[in-house]
């Protein structure tokens, strides 16, 4: 979903609580990774590998010139022959420490294995964010959540385009007067004409 797509959602949503609530998370995950500054570690679970979050968090780390929004994607499945940015498995958050950040993003109630390992990051000082509908274990063990349910108006997808695109924006004080308008809309001009990001 480009700029101008998440701005025409932005104002079909205007006036719900959705609105509000992603900026909110948004502004969560930002102020974790820039001021702890230990990292962005990014986790699905079995059945749902959060690798479009990723790679949108990849272009708005760049756009908006705030790399700790850059994630490691971590896997369940991850082989050593994979592609570096997506052979990272669950070890690594057994070696999660204090100024890191997890998200967890989980479209359904998250099992007994992942659920250890990320008490046991959180034990070890890492700040832990919840997207999705993990449950109310996931929900209990996180610092912030954000649920998105089943019947819910908008679908988990929507929702992490709407983040995504928050915390990249707000990394990047409001402008203000006419030059700084100008800043701003070549910067939209710029991301509209770069080129799409590389394959996840």
């Amino acid at each position: 979903m480009d700029a101008v797509r998440v701005a025409l959602l932005r104002e079909v949503l205007s006036g719900t609580e959705w609105l509000g609530a992603t900026r909110r998370f948004a502004g969560v995950l930002r102020g974790s990774v820039v001021s702890h500054g230990g990292g962005l570690l990014l986790v699905g679970t079995p059945g749902y590998e959060p690798w479009h979050l990723a790679a949108h968090l990849v272009d708005e780390a760049a756009w908006s010139g705030t790399p700790e929004l850059e994630p490691t994607l971590v896997r369940h499945a991850a082989r050593p022959s994979d592609p570096a940015h997506l052979a990272v498995g669950l070890g690594r958050l057994e070696a999660a420490r204090r100024g890191e950040t997890l998200l967890v993003v989980a479209p359904e109630a998250s099992g007994g294995p992942l659920l250890e390992r990320v008490h046991d990051a959180r034990r070890a000082g890492a700040t832990v964010l919840a997207l999705g509908c993990g449950g109310r274990d996931l929900t209990a063990l996180a610092h912030e959540s954000l649920a998105v349910t089943d019947g819910a108006e908008l679908d988990l997808d929507t929702v992490q385009h709407l983040v995504s695109a928050a915390a990249g924006e707000n990394a990047v004080p409001a402008p203000r007067g006419r030059g700084r308008l100008r800043d701003r809309l070549s910067r939209l001009a710029d991301s509209l004409t770069a080129p799409p990001p590389a394959r996840w």
